[in-house]
């Protein structure tokens, strides 16, 4: 085995597979289809093995995501959890995530997620309303998204995250009120708002584009005020400007995403960052799993990240957090001094000691203001 030159303390995991697409989503991820699952899981596994020859393997925090990973069988999951004790050091390990969607669990399956150290799941609702959920392509009703949650309530599985989404085609404001209250009344530890966009390679950018859908400025600030003022008065911390948490729930990984910190990602179209070198896994899981069978690698699209980009992107997520952004990323650059007074002026910040923190107008206008700092 290589002597191992870093400590990894985030891991994120793919798991590609939906049983229906999503019209709106551009993440890699495909309907199970002919995969071979036993294979699937025996190349996340080699994956693993293999960063372990290069890097310690000691997580803070696990995420799944996808896809749908509890549309793994819980033989599938019950190998791969197995497996990852084995590769992978738990020891330092505090929160563990895993993403679902109503229909790919039951109580056994919940239990099976606990035992291994699941901490933390995240349940994608998108909307109570029905016929929204057919525009957004769901393939459960509201009573089955309850159901669900409910069993995540009577499991031994300590936060649960319900996500939403606003501003989807024939959405009306009083209908993303009532998500909202459906939502604050089962009582969730932490509840991810997420504004739609209409991303390319996606069924609706396509209709985006041709006109049949469209995007209001103004309708959206709407919702997302309307957001703010609810998920408050609900006693949750906006401290990300999607993602509201009750005291002592807030996302422990995807923190340390936002604050610019090292992860690995696992499995195909997984996206690593370490000491500012970036690379995507293959986006095709049948090439994923013979690659891994042939040379235990997978890599793509492999970059060095510039102090440009590298800057960017700090500016950019650090910006949505309710830390702020520490101000002396910005000494580096031209004019900084002035555009910062310009922001404060503008009512979109304030200095606090030593961090820029967006004011609720900044907020409606995060990524302006990243593009006008770095600018």
């Amino acid at each position: 085995m290589m002597e191992s030159v870093s400590e990894i303390t985030h891991i994120y995991i793919h798991i590609p597979f939906c049983h229906r697409i999503c019209p709106y989503c551009s993440f890699y991820k495909h309907t199970p289809g002919n995969t071979d699952m036993n294979g699937f899981v025996d190349a996340l596994l080699a994956e693993i093995r293999t960063r372990s020859g290069s890097h310690t393997l000691r997580p803070k925090t696990i995420y799944f995501g996808g896809g749908t990973p509890t549309l793994l069988s819980r033989t599938h999951l019950d190998r791969l959890f197995a497996g990852m004790r084995e590769l992978i050091d738990l020891t330092a390990l505090e929160e563990w995530t895993m993403e679902a969607n109503p229909r790919t669990f039951k109580a056994k399956k919940l239990q099976l997620m606990a035992d291994a150290g699941v901490t933390r799941v995240s349940l994608g609702v998108q909307s109570w309303d029905p016929a929204q959920l057919d525009v957004l392509g769901r393939d459960h009703t509201p009573a089955e998204a309850e159901a669900s949650f409910q069993l995540l309530r009577e499991s031994e599985i300590p936060t649960a995250n319900i996500d939403l989404m606003f501003a989807h085609p024939g959405q009306s404001l009083d209908k993303w009120r009532s998500d909202l209250a459906r939502t604050i009344a089962l009582h969730p530890d932490h509840v991810s708002t997420y504004n739609l966009t209409f991303e390319e390679d996606t069924e609706f950018f396509k209709k985006f584009v041709t006109g049949e859908f469209d995007q209001d400025p103004d309708l959206d600030a709407a919702y997302f005020e309307t957001m703010i003022d609810t998920m408050s008065a609900a006693g949750f911390e906006n401290y990300e400007i999607s993602n509201h948490a009750k005291p002592g729930h807030r996302s422990k990984h995807n923190s340390a995403y936002w604050s610019g910190a090292d992860f690995l990602g696992i499995g195909p179209g997984a996206v690593s960052t370490i000491a500012r070198k970036r690379w995507k896994n293959l986006e095709d899981t049948a090439r994923y799993i013979e690659s891994m069978k042939s040379r235990r690698a997978a890599e793509t699209d492999i970059e060095n990240l510039t102090d440009e980009q590298f800057l960017m992107e700090r500016v950019t997520l650090e910006l949505r957090t309710s830390e702020g952004l520490p101000l002396e990323r910005l000494a580096i650059l031209p004019n900084a001094t002035t555009r910062i007074a310009a922001i404060i002026d503008a009512g979109h910040a304030t200095a606090a000691d030593t961090h820029l923190i967006l004011t609720r107008s900044g907020k409606l206008l995060a990524d302006e203001v990243a593009g006008y700092l770095i600018g």
